[in-house]
């Protein structure tokens, strides 16, 4: 378990890294705006809960301090939670990235804000929130789900 949790960072570092020091390079953005990269990141998630879910399901049903703190307290369970913790950061950064860029946010600015959400999530993200407040709103395309406007274009032929 130790193993797993010292090299799942590796699923999603690469596109920390992208984000934050080369959010103006060609291939980041290319990369970036794929979903699928937070899909490897899941699929270990996925491969960590599915074989405790039958157990674990009772605890997440009714948590208690208690119960959470034994779940996270174990090796397995603290893997499994840094693991769900990389998994939904990188798919929040993403998402800010991209949005920052539909805003055209400077990236002195977005770029510390990735780096927040990288580190304390909700933090980072909270943060973003407020800092939209003195940007424009994005384009009516950027505010559709990834790729929908890809979709609808697609549907319509």
């Amino acid at each position: 378990m130790n193993t797993i949790f010292q090299l799942s960072s590796l699923l999603v570092m690469p596109f920390w890294v992208a984000m934050i020091l080369l959010p103006h390079w060609r291939w980041t953005q290319r990369i970036i705006q794929s979903f699928w990269i937070v899909v490897p990141a899941a699929a270990l998630y996925a491969l960590l809960v599915i074989p405790i879910a039958p157990a674990a399901f009772m605890d997440l049903m009714n948590p208690t301090l208690q119960g959470i703190s034994a779940l996270l307290g174990a090796p397995q369970g603290a893997t499994i939670g840094w693991v769900h913790f990389l998994t939904f950061d990188l798919f929040v950064g993403r998402w800010v990235y991209l949005d920052s860029r539909q805003r055209n946010m400077s990236a002195w600015i977005a770029s510390p804000i990735l780096f927040l959400i990288l580190m304390f999530g909700p933090l980072g993200f909270i943060t973003y929130w407020a800092s939209t407040f003195w940007k424009k709103e994005p384009t009516t395309a950027a505010n559709l789900p990834h790729n929908a406007t890809t979709y609808a274009a697609s549907a319509e032929r």
